[in-house]
């Protein structure tokens, strides 16, 4: 397994600019649109301008996507139509003539493997999750040049159930901006606010999370519980109305941008393990949040005593002292929001990720020609 390598490539000449076509899903637009957000910008800034093949239904911010060559995949949204579809993505690729093609999500890593034999091109293949059980990623050993990871446990997970392209996995950490300022606290007349992310199914250890807030509301803590989208929506309504928490508690949609709903929280709290790496928590930590979390799944951002305070999410005494001491040592927890975002400043860079990915898509190129 190669090392994430942190140092910043040569300047590019106008004869060696890759020409990246991105291959994205409505996930990767959803969860890690701030990925894209980053990344497109950068690019224009070193007079790159990438092709990003994404659904009909989803668009890219509008500050970014001028700089892009937008193609829509599928151009007719009928399942009758995959071959025409199919034909006319070749083309539109035909015609940008790119050099690379990053496929950003498992869900297309197929499609980016046919287009690859198809255009004779190679391809860079972003994993941002652990393997689901019996479903196996698809890769070409011969197209397929490096395997992107963000976090050292999907390194692991991959490198174990693809023994052979261990060789060709390389983390590149994904970027961040940390604000100048530290958001958790720091106003002492407002109500201490929490945010979280909603559940994708009904879900115990999100109960207990429920359970703590009611005791501390009864306790006489005035606090504010923000829920970020999720997908069991009707359970969720239904307990907060059994606990009698919907005054306090406000789930939001998942809407972009994501910043001004996480800077305006003191506390951030990811109450169960997640199989996949959480730009969410990435951004809490930017803006200054301090983190309340349970470890387990893709759990790098988490550092006891550095990045968060480390909660056991199946104990609800564990879950409610954690935030407890968050909401009275409040110096702690702005101590622990500066530490975690000067980790973010040192290991999430956005020129790091940039030269680190403008690297990959030159090696691949190169090692494709000769």
């Amino acid at each position: 397994m190669s090392q994430e390598k942190q140092n910043p490539a040569a300047a590019p000449t106008e004869n060696n600019l890759p020409r990246p076509a991105l291959i994205v899903s409505k996930d990767a637009i959803c969860e890690y649109s701030t990925f894209l957000e980053r990344l497109l910008p950068a690019l224009a800034d070193e007079s790159i301008r990438p092709a990003v093949v994404c659904p009909a239904r989803y668009s890219l911010d509008p500050a970014i996507s001028d700089n892009v060559e937008l193609i829509r995949h599928p151009a007719v949204d009928l399942s009758l139509m995959w071959r025409y579809n199919k034909r006319k993505l070749v083309e539109r690729l035909e015609r940008f003539e790119p050099t690379v093609l990053h496929c950003l999500c498992r869900s297309k890593a197929r499609l980016t493997r046919d287009l690859s034999r198809r255009l004779h091109l190679p391809y860079v293949l972003t994993v941002n999750s652990l393997r689901r059980r019996w479903r196996k990623l698809s890769v070409s050993s011969k197209r397929c040049v490096r395997i992107i990871v963000p976090a050292k446990t999907i390194a692991a997970d991959v490198a174990k159930s693809h023994r052979r392209f261990a060789e060709r996995i390389e983390q590149v950490n994904p970027a961040a901006v940390a604000s100048q300022g530290c958001g958790c606290f720091s106003d002492p007349t407002r109500i201490a606010s929490m945010v979280t992310v909603g559940p994708v199914k009904n879900d115990s250890r999100f109960e207990n999370l429920l359970l703590v807030v009611k005791r501390l509301a009864i306790e006489g803590y005035e606090l504010l519980l923000v829920i970020i989208g999720g997908r069991a929506q009707k359970q969720l309504r239904k307990s907060l109305s059994e606990l009698g928490l919907s005054r306090i508690v406000v789930n939001v949609p998942r809407i972009r941008p994501f910043g001004s709903v996480l800077a305006a929280g003191d506390i951030f709290i990811r109450p169960q393990p997640i199989a996949a790496f959480e730009p969410l928590l990435l951004e809490a930590m930017s803006a200054g949040t301090a983190v309340a979390a349970c470890t387990g799944g893709v759990d790098d951002l988490i550092i006891q005593g550095q990045t968060a305070i480390i909660f056991d999410p199946d104990d609800e005494l564990s879950i409610y002292d954690t935030l407890r001491k968050l909401l009275d040592r409040r110096e702690l927890a702005r101590q622990l929001a500066r530490d975690a975002q000067e980790y973010v400043r040192e290991n999430h860079s956005p020129e790091t990720m940039t030269s680190s990915l403008l690297r990959i898509y030159r090696e691949a190129r190169d090692s494709f020609e000769s």
